[in-house]
């Protein structure tokens, strides 16, 4: 019976263009970039902190009509969405920072 015919088989090899290191064009962030971008983060905390310390308790003056903190009171739950808001506006700043 004859011998079958041994195929050479080719060597996967990686193409070297594609390993080659492409360099980022962009510097680092500026200092108003990171500025903003904490205080979007830290305003957030804060609206949350005041809101449950401050304003969420109806028998404070601060929260009573004629109060500094009644149109947060009004507002009611929807502090949440404003401070949770502004806290992942900053986070989503952090994708952007170099």
């Amino acid at each position: 019976m004859p011998k079958s015919k041994v195929r050479k088989k080719t060597d996967y090899t990686i193409n070297p263009a594609s390993r080659t290191p492409v360099k980022v064009k962009a510097g680092p962030s500026g200092v108003v970039y990171q500025s903003v971008m904490f205080g979007f983060m830290l305003v957030g905390l804060a609206w949350l902190l005041v809101f449950y310390l401050a304003a969420s308790n109806d028998s404070r003056p601060v929260a009573q009509e004629g109060g500094w903190l009644h149109w947060m009171y009004n507002l009611g739950q929807w502090n949440m969405l404003i401070g949770f808001g502004l806290g992942v506006i900053g986070l989503l700043m952090t994708m952007g920072w170099r």
